[in-house]
């Protein structure tokens, strides 16, 4: 059973890399010199998802980078595919209402990353039995071992914090949603 350790190892995540590839040594998740803002400048936010179910958020996620041009139309159904395929092998359904999604595949070039918010809840399969209404998900083509957890460990770093979280949940614009990062207030959990 994976608990609130989770949150306090956020920043001590291993280098992991596929079979017969290195991690690339420069990639500290360690390194707390990128602050949060950096991580989000590149990051697609959704204020409002409408999904109700796994499937669906899984779904909207797909649609977000074939909306935002990071994905051509026809390539949907593979970016939705990675990610389903991803949740089949472990639900990444974490606690305190924190889902992260995420998937390899060849159809980026690059770290894609969004924070998507469903203020209902969804059922996720979550460690707590909670519905996750903070989505954190990433895209990371298969060569790219780290950052995707660089990311995430700068981020659930501070999603740890429950103000945070209940920030996050309120963000209705980027700004909002950086600010949220930024200026985290209190310390529980």
């Amino acid at each position: 059973d994976i608990s609130a350790d989770f949150w306090e190892n956020a920043a001590r995540l291993p280098h992991h890399a596929p079979p017969g590839r290195r991690a690339t040594p420069d990639a500290n998740v360690n390194d707390t010199s990128t602050s949060p803002s950096e991580f989000l400048s590149q990051t697609f936010f959704v204020p409002a998802l409408a999904a109700t179910d796994k499937p669906g958020v899984l779904a909207e996620l797909a649609d977000v980078v074939v909306a935002r041009g990071i994905v051509p139309a026809a390539n949907r159904d593979a970016i939705l595919a990675a990610l389903v395929e991803r949740e089949e092998k472990m639900s990444t359904g974490m606690q305190y209402g924190i889902a992260i999604p995420h998937a390899k595949t060849e159809f980026v070039d690059r770290l894609v990353t969004m924070i998507a918010v469903s203020k209902a809840g969804v059922p996720f399969e979550t460690l707590d039995g909670e519905p996750a209404s903070i989505f954190i998900a990433t895209l990371s083509p298969p060569e790219d071992a780290n950052s995707h957890i660089r990311f995430l460990a700068v981020v659930t770093r501070q999603l740890a914090n429950r103000r945070v979280r209940e920030k996050v949940l309120e963000a209705a614009t980027k700004e909002d949603l950086v600010a949220a990062f930024e200026k985290p207030e209190g310390a529980s959990l």
